[in-house]
């Protein structure tokens, strides 16, 4: 980029969508928010999650803010969190688009008491959630990361006390999961260990997926 070439950012208002499923929002105890992996969009993401629904809790899913075609130029579609162009920005615009949501589905809920928040980030949105946690208005009770990772720019500076805060944090992955490998489970581990992060790790039988098994062991087990 040439020297009079000068790069500018404006805020601008714009459409998010987000789905949910399960207890009504007036009388959700608990609030689980789902994060959808690349390339994934929130309604299907959503019918992957309904193992997760014993009609006691509501589940939401945002969707990313940056869609595609998932080849060439028509066809299936997906969404992704992010990217490595104009990240920082990027990360920004997704905390405060989840933050707002945060704020409408508290605000529709009656229930007498807080809802208790749950975060499940998979691939892609395992990162999504650590960072709302770090950077974000969410202060849930457990984090779940389903074949995903901690990401490495983490600043435990700033993320440090919100972790140490949840009641754990569970790292999720199939056996055969060509990602989220045993080597990287146990780095992860490592890390929130060092930060003096509750945590365990859950295994199933299986690649880069979800397990209705695993997810309705999820629930059980708060």
């Amino acid at each position: 980029m040439s020297d009079s070439i000068r790069e500018h950012h404006v805020v601008v208002s714009r459409s998010a969508r987000y789905v949910t499923f399960g207890s009504p929002h007036a009388t959700a105890r608990e609030i689980w928010f789902g994060f959808h992996g690349y390339g994934q969009l929130a309604g299907a993401f959503a019918t992957a999650l309904e193992a997760l629904d014993n009609g006691r809790q509501l589940v939401v899913v945002p969707e990313g803010l940056s869609r595609f075609y998932l080849t060439g130029t028509g066809g299936r579609i997906g969404a992704s969190w992010m990217t490595s162009e104009d990240r920082l920005h990027e990360i920004e615009d997704y905390i405060g688009y989840l933050d707002a949501i945060l704020q409408t589905v508290e605000s529709e809920t009656t229930a007498g008491t807080r809802p208790r928040i749950h975060l499940l980030g998979f691939s892609q949105g395992s990162a999504t959630a650590c960072r709302w946690i770090a950077h974000g208005a969410v202060r849930p009770k457990r984090l779940i990361i389903w074949g995903g990772e901690i990401p490495a720019d983490l600043d435990w500076m700033v993320a440090g006390n919100a972790f140490r805060s949840l009641d754990e944090v569970v790292l999720v992955a199939g056996t055969d999961d060509r990602y989220a490998t045993p080597q990287a489970l146990e780095r992860y581990a490592d890390v929130l260990e060092s930060h003096g992060v509750r945590h365990r790790t859950v295994a199933f039988e299986g690649g880069h997926r979800l397990d209705d098994d695993a997810l309705r062991s999820l629930v059980t087990s708060r």
